[in-house]
Formats: C-alpha cells, sequence, structure tokens
C-alpha cells in the first residue's frame, strides 16, 4: 500500500500550530513598552541587537518629559513586569531620574529625559539593527 502524500492544507493546518509564542523575548520586550506608554512613555523604540552585542536581544529606548515621569515609568514598568513573573535583575539612575536603566536580562531597558536621550543617542550605535514596531494600544481597563 502507497504512503498517503500529505495535502497542502494539511502541512497549513500543522505551521499555524507552531507558531503561537514564536519568540518569548521579543514578546517581553513588546510588553514593556506597552507598559511604557501606558505611564505616557514618548519616542518608544525596540532595537533588535540580536547577534549584535552579548548581553542582550532587545534594547528598548524612550523618553520622558521629566525626571519624575522617568521615575513614574520606570517604576511602572518594573511592576507590570512583576506582575508577570519577570523581575528586573537591576534598576540604576533612580532617584534622578534623567537616564534610567532596567536590565531585565535579555532585554535592556533605557529610558531617558528628553534632552539627555537626544545628547547620548544610543539608537545611532544599532543603526542598521532591526526595529520592533511598536503600536500604542489603550491601557487595559479594570
Amino acid at each position: 500500500m502507497a504512503a498517503k502524500k500529505s495535502t497542502p492544507v494539511a502541512a497549513k493546518k500543522r505551521a499555524t500550530k507552531v507558531k503561537s509564542n514564536e519568540n518569548p523575548i521579543r514578546d517581553m520586550a513588546l510588553a514593556i513598552a506597552q507598559a511604557a506608554l501606558d505611564k505616557k512613555a514618548v519616542s518608544v523604540e525596540i532595537i533588535d541587537v540580536t547577534g549584535k552585542v552579548d548581553y542582550a536581544d532587545y534594547v528598548v529606548v524612550m523618553s520622558a518629559t521629566s525626571d519624575r515621569h522617568a521615575n513614574a515609568i520606570a517604576k511602572g514598568v518594573d511592576a507590570e513586569m512583576s506582575r508577570k513573573g519577570i523581575h528586573a535583575h537591576s534598576i540604576e539612575g533612580l532617584p534622578q531620574g534623567a537616564w534610567v536603566l532596567i536590565d531585565f536580562g535579555d532585554v535592556i531597558v533605557h529610558i531617558f529625559h528628553q534632552d539627555t536621550r537626544g545628547y547620548y543617542d544610543l539608537e545611532s550605535l544599532w543603526f542598521d539593527a532591526a526595529r520592533v514596531e511598536v503600536i500604542d494600544k489603550p491601557p487595559a481597563r479594570g
């Protein structure tokens, strides 16, 4: 008896099952970006540095309108990720807030006061790195 050939439809169904939870580290970077946007972060960028640096896969960069705003964003991101069971290895730059760095291991977060971000221009270090699209979704209600 000849072996039954797989149809393209069957192959397509198998592929869609594998697709869920495709890249958990990318998903973590997106969750961090959303938590920052929920605190009104400005110009949030996710930079894919996989293979370009050895300390992380993604860098999330954003601006705050003041030092207090940077503190609020940092605390909001840390709290939201803690609720998801993801805890920061370290948080540097609090309480001053001109530049706050949060280390989540595979994802590094930089929260800059707008003037400080322009001065250091971290994004230019990875001008050739891929960017992950950040879509500002309204915060979830109750």
